[in-house]
Order: structure tokens, then C-alpha cells, then sequence
């Protein structure tokens, strides 16, 4: 699986991520640098679904409905121990992750049309993007910094629709 898409932001473009506060201290500095989401806006998160609806299609009913499906999971602690790898990202693993992928599938269920990641990929990794489109010795040096600032330890108990506006 390749990086989480934010590098194409397009404007009207949504998606549902877990805001994951708690990774801040330990991940500002590099996904700044290193994640064009970070740059975009988007705090440190895990992706539930992205590309979602476009804005145009977002309204009271379809916020109700996502209130709605989100609601029925409980809330849940999630352990950022280690460091993962796509190619050219690195990223900070959940763990547990079932939890993260049940999100995705219901969603994903409820709105077909809006398959994870566009459906590049056959299985959708949960994960906190750092770095995306760098090489190998810049991945390796921010993974030895993390290392020494982990576990980070997250309670999920939302859901945050984001919405670009073209530049943020």
C-alpha cells in the first residue's frame, strides 16, 4: 500500500480520519517536514476513509447517517508502539487495529461508491502517516527519532469528517 492520497487533495474532496492528539508531541516535527497532509491542515491521524463524498453530496442527512453508523462502535484505546513501512512511507502502526479496520468497513459498506483509498488497495492498512515520498535513509532517520518517543497511547472515541478547500 502506498501513502494515505493526501499529496492530491483536490477542493470538495472529504474524508473521515481519527485525529490522534496524543501523537502530536512525538510526530509534529517530522510529518511537518515529511507528510503533505501535515501541511495541508490534517492533524496526525488514522484515515477511516479517504476519498469520502464530495462536498456537494455532504448535508444534514449524510452527516445523521455517518453520526449514525460511527455510532454503533464502541470507543477504544489504541497503542502506537512501532514504526511500519509502505514503499516510501513510514508510519506508526495501531495496535490493536481491528478496531480501526471495522470503522473503515462500515463505512465503506454503507457508502459503496466510496471504496478506501479509491480501491488501489486489496487490504487497507490502518496506520499514522509520518513520511510519504521519501527515500530510504530519511525514513530511517525519522524512524530511529521515533523510537525513543514511543508508545504513544490513544483513546478513539470520534470520528472527524475533513473537507479541503483547495488549500487547506
Amino acid at each position: 500500500m502506498a501513502g494515505d492520497g493526501s499529496s492530491e487533495f483536490q477542493a470538495g474532496q472529504s474524508g473521515l480520519i481519527v485525529k490522534v492528539p496524543e501523537a502530536e508531541p512525538a510526530v509534529q516535527a517530522w510529518r511537518g517536514r515529511l507528510d503533505p497532509s501535515a501541511r495541508a491542515g490534517v492533524p496526525a491521524h488514522v484515515t477511516v476513509l479517504f476519498p469520502f463524498l464530495d462536498e456537494s453530496r455532504i448535508d444534514s442527512d449524510t452527516c445523521a447517517a455517518i453520526s449514525e453508523v460511527i455510532g454503533r462502535h464502541k470507543a477504544f484505546e489504541a497503542r502506537f508502539e512501532h514504526c511500519g513501512r509502505f514503499p516510501g512511507v513510514l508510519y506508526l502502526a495501531p495496535e490493536p487495529d481491528a478496531s480501526f479496520r471495522r470503522l473503515t468497513e462500515a463505512i465503506a459498506d454503507r457508502w459503496p461508491e466510496t471504496p478506501p483509498f479509491g480501491g488501489q488497495f486489496i487490504d487497507v492498512v490502518p496506520h499514522l502517516t509520518i513520511a510519504q515520498g521519501q527515500g530510504d535513509a530519511v525514513l530511517e532517520e525519522a524512524e530511529a527519532d521515533l523510537h525513543g518517543r514511543l508508545p504513544v497511547i490513544a483513546r478513539v472515541s470520534s470520528v472527524d469528517l475533513m473537507v479541503h478547500d483547495g488549500s487547506r
